[in-house]
């Protein structure tokens, strides 16, 4: 692609990915303070509200302890909110766009109520890509261990950002040509209550067992909805996971001094931070999406959130992974569809292996993901 004669951000420079590669499989000191150190009661309930979750093994006490688990536990996805590694903070290229992309995932054990929990990580790869959205893009891998303090692991995962050039992905990018050419999407009351049916369905596995036995290949698994997608939905999320850079007063200054790469200066001449794509639509399209989006994270654990639901309280989540196609603006509406693609034992259990997609209102790709899901067995 061209250059842009008027450039607003910093670009990626080979200095940049130089110093980058420098850093590949180096422990990461100092990393900013997760949002939650520890899996209390509220800190689960808050990050379990924040994804649309209700489950009550994750968020009533009352219930939980008529359960084999004996308390409340964490969705899996709740270490999203333990380290801002895992949730798209990333090292290098300073100035330069970070969009969380993708992970990987493998729990070894439910995150129980009270669990302090410690991370390390480091940088695991880099790949340099061409993309519509930007032309060059850079891949981001790390890896994040989590632990319980004085314990043993929790789970482990691969995660990505891709890192872009603004003024190239604004001015040349073709991803979201004709999106940004759509007038915004309206909902008409027959189509609320398409989408409100679907909650008003949704199903909760809870305390009955879903044997190994009892599911065949190729079934279905229930439609789950997400949206329509607005800021409030988004800053609920925000609320329980953390964020990564929101801050306020002079904690936001004491961020921006630190690291002034992300401090951009808004409408009134003030600096502050990337992470209001997710609310100003004006600035998301000054990076080249089309418009205030919802978080990577978030829809990662909408995925596992789909899992959950459907496998109980006796299943366990062992494994699942997330690769994000497109940008969610506000205004869309997600349809998770799924379907059990294989079953197998091994000497740990019996399992099932389960594919994910979830496509917009437009029937637009926005999501692929897959899980592992271990199963109580009559066996």
């Amino acid at each position: 692609m061209d250059e842009i004669a008027d450039r607003v951000f910093p670009q990626i420079t080979e200095r940049g990915l130089e110093d980058l590669r420098a850093r590949i499989g180096v422990p990461i000191e100092n990393t900013l303070e997760p949002w939650c150190h520890e899996a209390t009661r509220d800190a689960i309930r808050h990050y379990a509200h924040g994804i649309g979750d209700d489950n009550p093994l994750w968020c009533d006490p009352d219930y939980a302890a008529t359960t084999a688990c004996g308390d409340v536990i964490a969705p899996p996805s709740f270490l999203f909110a333990c380290s801002r590694i895992i949730s798209g903070y990333v090292g290098g290229l300073p100035g330069v766009h970070a969009m969380w992309a993708g992970a990987d995932w493998t729990w070894h054990r439910p995150i129980r109520r009270n669990v302090a929990i410690e991370t390390e990580a480091w940088l695991k790869d880099l790949i340099v890509h061409q993309t519509r959205f930007s032309g060059r893009a850079v891949q981001q891998i790390y890896h994040v261990r989590f632990r319980e303090k004085g314990g043993g692991l929790l789970a482990e995962a691969d995660s990505w950002c891709f890192r872009t050039d603004r003024d190239i992905a604004r001015e040349q990018g073709t991803k979201y040509a004709g999106l940004k050419e759509k007038p915004p999407k309206r909902y008409s009351e027959d189509e609320l209550i398409e989408i409100y049916r679907h909650y008003a369905q949704e199903e909760v596995r809870g305390a009955k067992p879903r044997y190994w036995e009892d599911v065949a290949e190729g079934e279905p698994l229930p439609v789950m909805v997400k949206g329509p997608m607005t800021v409030t939905g988004f800053i609920a999320f925000a609320q329980g996971w953390g964020g990564l850079y929101i801050r306020a007063n002079k904690l936001a200054w004491k961020q921006v001094h630190k690291h002034p790469g992300l401090g951009i200066k808004n409408a009134f001449g003030i600096p502050d931070c990337p992470e209001r794509v997710h609310w100003e639509n004006d600035f998301a399209t000054r990076v080249g999406a089309p418009g205030a989006y919802d978080y990577g994270p978030e829809r990662c654990s909408w995925l596992t959130h789909q899992l959950t639901n459907w496998m109980g309280d006796t299943g366990f989540l062992a494994k699942a992974s997330c690769k994000i196609r497109r940008h969610n603006p506000e205004g869309d509406t997600l349809f998770f569809r799924a379907r059990l693609a294989r079953k197998f034992r091994d000497e740990t259990g019996a399992y099932v292996e389960i594919q994910q997609e979830a496509v917009n209102q437009d029937g637009e790709q926005s999501v692929v993901g897959a899980g592992t899901v271990r199963l109580p067995s009559r066996g």
